[in-house]
């Protein structure tokens, strides 16, 4: 057998520069590089083979190991799943600075390669510097953590022991049921040992993707439940993009009549102006499609995991006789809701159920104009919206109307938490696949940034936004400068509504006056943080990093700055003071939360108490509560 002498980390770059993966007969080149931080446990490891031997392997400088990993998810995620960075880090808090990132991609159904540095597997200088020491387990060290948070989780403590870990990481992270972050943890000694490895292990491997199909009797199965339907609402979730199934969930609408509502992972699997497209779904739904899912007899969920926000805490089917029919290609999401399961591709499952209701020549029963009618009302809201003008400043719905309409259909979107998402899901105007790039999952603040450089790693031609509040900026914004290092240009729009303002709604509905989520001063009397607003200035901010920006506090100025910020050849900043609260509110939608049955404010128990009542009410309709 012929071998070759490699050092582990060697021969993992190696093994992972000949990985290919093939979906449709398409063969994509599967990993693309390496994103890392050189610290204490690698950067004199696989840091000396990504200096002297990475083949074909990019290699990207982080700034912040949560960032990287972010922005490495948010490139697999535009990507389709298709291609994929890797993330290396050093043994301790860099390892663990990864650990917030690795569950917003399992969450998210999104694969991402992690390789922190470990402790020495000879132990022979124990404890070495960052070294995490459970005395009554000495096996467990800081990569341990990553374990809750990962599909694949394994620890190379002799070099040949990579090939088979390799393997089974590449399996995972190639298999859409399964996929999510792989954690490879590298003993800081074992990454710079040598093997000698056969020289088979590093010929080409494509990693064929079957779409699954549905079985026959479980589209029977579907189809009949269906048939007996007069008010079917389909749901796109996130699985209708990654299975680039778009154009048969418009041909499954259109030749059924049925409505499709789409969840923050799913929405621009439709445009918004085709006629079967109600918007979003949920906590953060639009009126038309909130009041279908209310008289639906039937859901169909494609793709979709059904989070709490899509179902409003399970309070957004109201008929006591509503089914479900799920769509999925993970079987554990396929049977959520109690539904009747077709485990498959969501493509594959959308034409064999279509072909299936259109030999018996199902139609949904929805009224003449029905559909069209809640459609226009909704729009009118959104013009609405859009056009909002407030007597203390610039409304951020105004705010977003105008963004929308700026840039180009093509650009992509790119946001995660506050306010903001619950904006955008609800209004704005998705006109092509792919444009819409929500992590809501995990709804991870500081995703937006990074992730937004992500999307611009994955597809150079489109423009692309990070939509991000002040908090969300000021906790992660470490990849700005990743972005002007890699010259991949992004436009940051920053909403500054002075601090945590969706949590700060989220309080008071439940009884708060408002506690410690916004930024400002403590005020000398009171001792609490209730003085001013704290003044920050966010374009200067990103200037002396080197990014250009632009302040607008009007609708004009805001209008110059985008053309302006388009010109741009370099990652450019949009500071946008807006008034807190100035956001879209639920459109007969619900959201379970805990609420303190005893509190000195009666406000509090008031809202425990209406909240209890919710909660009973919810449970007694019964059927859809599984």
């Amino acid at each position: 057998m012929n071998t070759i002498r490699l050092t582990m980390s060697q021969a993992l770059l190696r093994y992972l520069d000949r990985q290919y993966i093939s979906i449709d007969g398409i063969e994509t080149k599967f990993v693309q590089g390496v994103m890392g931080i050189f610290g204490h446990g690698n950067v004199t490891g696989i840091g000396e083979a990504l200096e002297r031997s990475p083949g074909d392997l990019l290699y990207i400088q982080g700034k912040n190991e949560q960032g990287m990993v972010h922005a490495a998810t948010a490139f697999a995620k535009q990507s389709n799943r298709r291609q994929i960075y890797a993330c290396t880090s050093s043994i301790g808090p860099g390892a663990l600075n990864m650990v917030t990132a690795a569950a917003t991609a399992t969450v998210n159904r999104i694969p991402v390669l992690l390789l922190p540095g470990d402790n020495f597997a000879s132990r022979q200088p124990d404890p070495v510097l960052q070294q995490l020491e459970v005395v009554s387990d000495y096996n467990v060290s800081a990569t341990d953590a990553f374990k809750s948070v990962s599909k694949y989780w394994d620890r190379i403590v002799r070099p040949e022991q990579l090939m088979s870990s390799l393997s089974q990481a590449m399996r995972v992270l190639t298999d859409p049921a399964e996929t999510g972050a792989v954690t490879l943890a590298l003993p800081q000694d074992v990454q710079a040992e040598a093997y000698d490895y056969p020289l088979a292990f590093f010929e080409k491997k494509v990693h064929i993707v079957d779409r699954r199909p549905p079985s026959l009797q479980a589209v029977q199965r579907a189809a009949s439940l269906i048939k007996g339907k007069k008010r079917p609402l389909l749901i796109a979730g996130g699985g209708v993009l990654y299975s680039d199934a778009a154009k048969e969930l418009a041909a499954f609408a259109e030749a059924c009549g049925i409505p499709v509502a789409e969840t923050q992972a799913g929405k621009s699997s439709l445009p918004w102006n085709h006629a079967w497209n109600v918007g979003a779904i949920g906590v953060t739904g639009s009126l038309a499609a909130n009041r279908l899912a209310k008289e639906a007899d039937v859901i169909i969920g494609v793709g979709t995991r059904y989070s709490d926000f899509t179902t409003s805490s399970k309070s957004a089917f109201a008929r006591p006789d509503v089914q479900f029919v799920n769509i999925n290609v993970s079987g554990f999401d396929s049977v959520k809701m109690d539904g009747e399961a077709i485990v498959s591709d969501a493509k594959a499952g959308l034409n064999a159920l279509l072909e299936t209701l259109g030999a018996a020549n199902y139609r949904s029963g929805y009224a003449s104009g029905e559909i069209a009618e809640l459609k226009e009302q909704w729009d009118k809201e959104v013009d609405r919206l859009y056009a909002a003008e407030h007597e203390a400043g610039f409304a951020q719905t105004r705010a977003l109307g105008i963004v929308n309409e700026a840039i180009d259909p093509s650009a992509i979107v790119t946001c995660a938490a506050g306010s903001l998402p619950g904006d955008l899901h609800r209004l704005w105007r998705a006109a092509e696949p792919k444009t819409y790039h929500m992590e809501y999952g995990f709804s991870c603040m500081g995703y937006e940034i990074a992730g937004a450089f992500g999307a611009a790693l994955a597809e150079p031609d489109r423009d692309v936004y990070a939509i991000v509040g002040d908090g969300s900026y000021l906790m992660l914004h470490s990849e700005l400068l990743t972005s002007l290092q890699e010259g991949r240009k992004i436009t940051i729009v920053l909403f500054d509504n002075h601090g945590f303002q969706c949590i700060h709604n989220l309080q008071r509905g439940h009884g708060s006056d408002g506690f410690g989520n916004e930024f400002r001063h403590r005020d000398g009397s009171t001792g609490r943080l209730t003085g001013p607003y704290m003044k920050i200035d966010f374009a200067a901010h990103a200037r002396s990093l080197g990014a250009q920006a632009y302040r607008a506090e009007t609708a004009e100025q805001l209008k110059q700055a985008l053309v302006q910020a388009k010109l741009e050849t370099v990652t450019t900043l949009i500071e946008i003071p807006v008034v807190p609260g100035t956001n879209t509110g639920g459109y007969e939608s619900w959201w379970q939360v805990g609420v303190p049955e005893v509190s000195q404010s009666g406000k509090v128990v008031a809202a425990h108490q209406d909240m209890q009542s919710r909660i009973m009410s919810v449970r007694s309709r019964g059927g859809a509560q599984s």
